[in-house]
């Protein structure tokens, strides 16, 4: 069965998250997008845990869905372990996955047992090392995986820069083994990890680590495979292009930490010149946030525009609110832009697939020339981006200059 899977979102009892962000409004903004499968997020909080055994019921083996509903919930959770090794202080993120509640609520006794406060946040700080959380979590269930988060962000992440490590076996040691995949997250795409060999044994997942009800599916995970958690799991391990198809990414231009920088000074900056000025900003001369593209070239083997036809590929793809509030010249909270969406949905089906699949003819027909060009202008990967960097989003211009980023959209 073909579908589309979402495994990272957090829910109202995370920091930053909005209060719409409850499983009546992930379901029904799933279906508007055309996922399939989204994940429960934070099922280490208590009372979000106490939601999910009041409203979920039994589907397919290892995945849930509403009483009243029918997007699918496969058991989730992010965890941020904060721990020093190595003379360092490592902070790093990772998502575990869980096939039923039992197996949950021992993975969650285990973690209040060392001393973690789950009530604090959905996503708990644990001052656990990544190696020890790993075995918790295989402990409690052979079946339950940890899947490193956002790989390559700086201040949180298995490789970043400014807490990470330069490998998975030096973050995980001997236990690295149960490492199949990680998370590119938004401001990497896979072919920027396919330039480090040491990954070749690796699944790159996409997921849209979303903290409002729009932003569903901005990354999702496209599966031809058993609609079942180990049918998901199997096709990740797998890295096979006929299980699973295909990656739906951002532009990594736009995500918040792809060039080097830093914000308080607007100082942005790529690989060669922050080389060139010893990772010191040039205006006030302290250390610069470095980002996903320099640490990818710092730890790559390969060169940059490496190919591998053997991988999973990857579309690369823009939020359709976002593209028409750039053709209609407004914002993309105002009300036209959420009525057009609204509409364009109820004429044309879900985004992803207005998006990546539907022929323009039929979307200008709908929509007018201005959203149809813009959505084949995307495809196509004729836009402008100005690189986020230090906790900025990158800036995209779709109908300004016309210039390619990167290879084209769909490998």
């Amino acid at each position: 069965m073909k579908f589309i899977a979402d495994l990272h979102i957090h829910s109202p009892y995370s920091r930053a998250v909005s209060p719409e962000m409850v499983f009546s409004g992930i379901d029904v903004w799933a279906k508007k997008k055309g996922i399939t499968v989204m994940a429960t997020g934070d099922f280490t909080h208590p009372r979000w845990l106490a939601e999910m055994g009041k409203h979920f019921i039994p589907a397919e083996p290892g995945l849930f869905t509403l009483k009243e509903g029918g997007t699918r919930f496969i058991l989730s959770a992010e965890i941020s372990s904060i721990y020093s090794r190595g003379g360092k202080v490592r902070r790093v993120h990772n998502l575990i996955f869980a096939p039923d509640l039992e197996a949950v609520r021992k993975i969650n006794s285990e973690l209040i047992r060392r001393g973690g406060n789950l009530l604090s946040d959905g996503r708990p700080i644990i001052g656990l090392d990544s190696e020890d959380l790993l075995l918790l979590v295989k402990e409690a269930d052979e079946r339950n995986v940890l899947i490193p988060a956002h790989a390559w962000t700086p201040w949180f992440s298995v490789f970043g820069s400014m807490s990470g490590f330069d490998s998975l076996e030096e973050c995980f040691g001997d236990n690295a083994k149960h490492i199949f995949a990680i998370e590119t997250g938004l401001s990497s795409d896979p072919a920027m990890n396919w330039r480090l060999s040491r990954l070749d044994n690796i699944s790159f997942i996409s997921n849209s680590d979303s903290h409002s009800l729009p932003n569903l599916g901005r990354e999702a995970n496209v599966f031809d495979t058993e609609l079942s958690y180990a049918g998901i799991i199997e096709a990740i391990k797998s890295r096979d292009p006929g299980r699973f198809l295909q990656t739906i990414e951002f532009f990594p231009e736009e995500g918040k930490y792809h060039y080097d920088g830093h914000r308080l000074c607007g100082i942005s900056l790529n690989p060669k010149e922050t080389k060139k000025l010893s990772k010191r900003c040039p205006a006030c001369g302290r250390e610069i946030t470095v980002g996903v593209m320099s640490r990818v070239e710092e730890l790559a083997d390969r060169p940059e525009g490496y190919r591998d036809p053997k991988r999973v590929p990857f579309v690369k793809l823009i939020l359709l609110q976002e593209i028409i509030a750039e053709a209609l010249g407004v914002g993309k909270s105002s009300k036209k832009v959420k009525e057009e969406h609204e509409r364009m949905i109820s004429s044309l089906g879900p985004e992803i697939r207005i998006l990546s699949e539907l022929p323009v003819e039929n979307i200008r027909a709908v929509s007018g020339e201005r959203i149809a060009e813009g959505i084949s202008r995307v495809r196509q990967g004729k836009i402008s981006i100005r690189p986020g960097y230090d906790g900025e989003y990158g800036k995209i211009a779709i109908f300004g200059e016309e210039r390619p980023i990167g290879p084209k959209a769909l490998f």
